[in-house]
């Protein structure tokens, strides 16, 4: 494991390994959010087939979405906490389509030009080099392939939203956002990742902000 991947699962050592699942089953408001999410995302999703990449899969909830809209062939998920992944696998043991494994985003292990798409759902805010991230994104997305990126958008709203949700619930998630990515700084990332904005869109009262771009 690297030092990063280390101070990352450090990080998050708080966080349960069904955390979305039982969330979205227990809250209200987080299963409002995350179905607005599911809705946003789910539009972006081309259902060409292929293999794609989803970083910062955590339980499996979203991946889960990935597969239903993207109709893979393959779809691998990665995280860098070792319980997240090994609930997905007992949560999707049957699938022949979906696989988890331990890994860093700032170093995948795959080769280039290996996925139809790559999903990274609010993660860029969790990781300590955003624009490396981006740049392995980039090596591992197939030329004629898309990425999404869902980020925060640090506006006011959220940061106070987010400072109440830590005081409660959201408890388990203090300092684990360790960047803040306003709307046009994700943007410059990705653009300086080697991507072309290809979509954008800010929901949820301007909170959350997704980007779908391509290879320039």
């Amino acid at each position: 494991m690297s030092t990063l991947q280390s101070r990352a699962a450090q990080r998050h050592k708080n966080v349960p390994a069904d955390w979305y699942a039982r969330s979205i089953r227990e809250n209200l408001l987080q299963r409002y959010w995350h179905t607005r999410r599911f809705e946003e995302i789910g539009k972006m999703v081309e259902p060409t087939g292929g293999k794609v990449l989803d970083i910062g899969s955590s339980d499996g909830t979203f991946t889960k979405v990935l597969i239903e809209k993207s109709h893979a062939d393959k779809v691998i998920g990665i995280d860098v906490l070792e319980k997240s992944v090994s609930y997905a696998k007992r949560r999707f043991a049957r699938s022949k389509v979906v696989s988890f494994r331990v890994a860093d985003a700032h170093a995948l292990p795959f080769e280039k030009n290996t996925f139809d798409a790559v999903f990274c759902l609010e993660t860029m805010e969790h990781v300590e080099d955003p624009l490396q991230v981006g740049l392995e994104m980039h090596r591992v997305l197939k030329d004629d392939g898309y990425a999404v990126v869902l980020v925060p958008n640090e506006n006011l709203l959220f940061k106070i939203g987010w400072g109440i949700w830590l005081l409660g619930p959201g408890k388990i998630w203090k300092n684990t956002h360790i960047q803040d990515l306003s709307a046009d700084e994700i943007l410059t990332i990705l653009k300086r990742s080697g991507f072309r904005i290809k979509e954008k869109k800010h929901f949820i009262l301007g909170m959350l902000q997704v980007v779908k771009v391509i290879k320039r």
